[in-house]
């Protein structure tokens, strides 16, 4: 969740027009509730990206008040069924609400894991746990939870000016743990100048033992 996410709607270069509903629908019980942390607009756009390469199904780490969720909505196919979770019981509850007629959208109340009942996804965004950011906070198990060819997005960082990436004073090991995670191709892609996120990309069988188009494990 970005710090000052909500606020981001607020740039006029945005054109709230260019939004999808849904995202509107989200956003506007965003700024009822005062909750700042909604996912920003150069997230969400990424996310309706890549939920439209889903075929089954999609996860979400964190749902705020809905508003990553919906540009996720937005962008999948029909069929495809997504999961969020919210640890904060009042926020799920608000959150499922703007989804009560996307019959496709499941908003679960409780600790991140509750996704795994749900899994293996072609696309698991962690957002609000799994990301292995925090103490007590393992990274999520992308081997179990993605299906091959499945893709993970860890949202929120600062872009890195260099290598090893560093935060705080020092190596950012969330972000090295995702970059060279030996299941994934994985990179960073800078959103904006203090946006970044990280990428990673399941192998295929035939990729992952050097057959097929031979392309390296991580990018």
């Amino acid at each position: 969740m970005a710090t000052h996410g909500t606020d981001a709607y607020e740039d006029p270069a945005a054109g709230p027009d260019g939004f999808p509903p849904l995202v509107r629908d989200a956003l506007a019980l965003a700024r009822a509730q005062g909750f700042p942390y909604s996912c920003r607009p150069e997230q969400g756009r990424l996310l309706r990206v890549l939920a439209g390469g889903a075929t089954t199904r999609v996860a979400e780490t964190g749902t705020g008040l809905g508003v990553g969720l919906a540009w996720l909505a937005s962008g999948a196919r029909a069929g495809v069924r997504l999961y969020s979770v919210e640890r904060d019981p009042e926020r799920a509850r608000l959150a499922a609400g703007v989804f009560a007629e996307r019959p496709e959208v499941t908003v679960l109340r409780g600790d991140w894991r509750r996704i795994e009942e749900h899994g293996p996804f072609d696309l698991l965004v962690l957002d609000g746990g799994g990301q292995g950011k925090a103490p007590g906070d393992p990274p999520a198990d992308v081997e179990r939870l993605l299906v091959p060819g499945g893709t993970v997005v860890v949202d929120d960082f600062t872009p890195a000016t260099g290598r090893p990436p560093r935060h705080g004073g020092g190596v950012d090991l969330a972000r090295v743990h995702w970059l060279e995670h030996p299941a994934l191709r994985a990179v960073e892609l800078r959103l904006a100048a203090d946006l970044s996120v990280v990428v990673g990309t399941r192998p295929l069988p035939e990729e992952a033992t050097g057959e097929g188009n031979g392309r390296p494990l991580r990018g």
